[in-house]
């Protein structure tokens, strides 16, 4: 029997210009899923972001700890699916969506945020989906699966939901940092876990990056009493902040009545609240940006040039796109051109040639 493969991260530094997409862990671990990767690599990629950790709390990969038992399992062999994508000469990075999990909630209620009224599982506008972001045992789960990813040769962990439920009735909503941290905000639980997981993750040279609300860059009061999702405090424990800067999800600001039709307005003042914001963290702001025709009527490869171009121009290093379909035939269209201008839109940065000199292109 031949030997399990035990792959190593390729370290980077943090200001490495990725170039990603985005595969659900379903597609990732199927054939179309590698010939995505395949083609992503052909058009000028250098990054896929996948699934380790789905918003509904699904882990698809061998994972033994207390809290999850028997699970269905996508990657059978998650250093295997690294391999491959190192063998593409891709940035591996693992995605964990972390506080909203169902099925945690649904097989552990008292991890969940309770409700003052009724002392049972509180709901976010009826559906019972958050955990307690303030819960230690909650925090410990997702930094233990964030430390097997590593461990599995993923380069960089990057964490979504990372975050207080935003929507729902808020004043019913009951966490345990309210009697064991009294004086805490939302935003100090989000900033400790953070640094928590960062200290936790140093030792393996992986990086951590954190999905973050577009909207946060105007730092809102009502949205930070929500989110807990302080930019200038969550940036001084993460390597990488990628806010999600979809035009489309702007309805309702600067009297714009199509924003997903101004790309380059939003993306534009997005990233510059977020390089002021950040000043002096040294923290990378790499956005994601919008691979989807949802609410505009302009998208097309020219949509995905503006967005990419703005991004750089206005301080981004690399970018993410995003589509929850894994459709990503815009930006395949669009990467000749940008790679042809070489520079305008991005540096080409490519994963250290020593560590590929090792590599041979291993399957799923």
């Amino acid at each position: 029997m031949p030997a399990p493969i035990a792959e190593k991260s390729i370290p980077v530094a943090k200001d490495f210009e990725v170039r990603a997409i985005y595969l659900t862990g379903l597609m990732a671990a199927s054939d179309h899923g590698i010939q995505i990767v395949k083609r992503w690599h052909q058009a000028g990629g250098n990054a896929v972001v996948f699934d380790i950790k789905d918003s509904d709390g699904t882990v698809n990969i061998p994972f033994e700890h207390p809290l999850l038992g028997k699970h269905h399992i996508t990657f059978q062999d998650l250093p295997k699916y690294v391999h491959f994508l190192h063998s593409q000469n891709m940035h591996a990075i693992a995605r964990i969506a972390i506080f909203r999990d169902e099925r945690l909630v649904k097989e552990h209620p008292e991890l969940s945020v309770q409700s003052r009224k009724n002392n049972t599982a509180w709901r976010e506008n009826g559906k019972l989906v958050w955990t307690d972001s303030s819960n230690p045992k909650v925090q410990d789960y997702n930094i233990a699966l964030a430390k097997a990813a590593a461990a599995s040769g993923a380069d960089e962990v990057q964490f979504d939901y990372v975050r207080f439920p935003a929507e729902g009735d808020q004043k019913d909503a009951k966490f345990v940092f309210q009697s064991e941290h009294p004086t805490w905000q939302r935003a100090d639980v989000i900033a400790d876990f953070v640094k928590r997981a960062h200290e936790a993750l140093q030792p393996s040279g992986v990086l951590l990056s954190l999905d973050v609300f577009g909207v946060m860059a105007w730092q809102r009061s009502v949205d930070l009493n929500h989110t807990g999702q302080d930019i200038v405090q969550m940036a001084k424990y993460c390597d990488v902040l990628s806010p999600m800067i979809y035009p489309s999800h702007f309805f309702g600001m600067d009297n714009i009545a199509h924003p997903g039709d101004e790309p380059e307005h939003f993306i534009g003042v997005s990233m510059d609240r977020f390089e002021k914001i950040t000043q002096g963290s040294g923290v990378v702001i790499r956005p994601w940006l919008q691979a989807f025709h949802w609410r505009t009527k302009t998208y097309s490869p020219e949509y995905i040039k503006i967005q990419v171009l703005t991004a750089k121009n206005k301080g981004g290093i690399g970018f993410l796109f995003w589509n929850a379909a894994n459709d990503y035939s815009k930006p395949y269209a669009a990467m000749p051109a940008m790679r042809a201008d070489k520079g305008k839109y991005f540096r080409g940065d490519e994963l250290p040639a020593v560590a590929q000199a090792s590599l041979s292109g291993g399957t799923k």
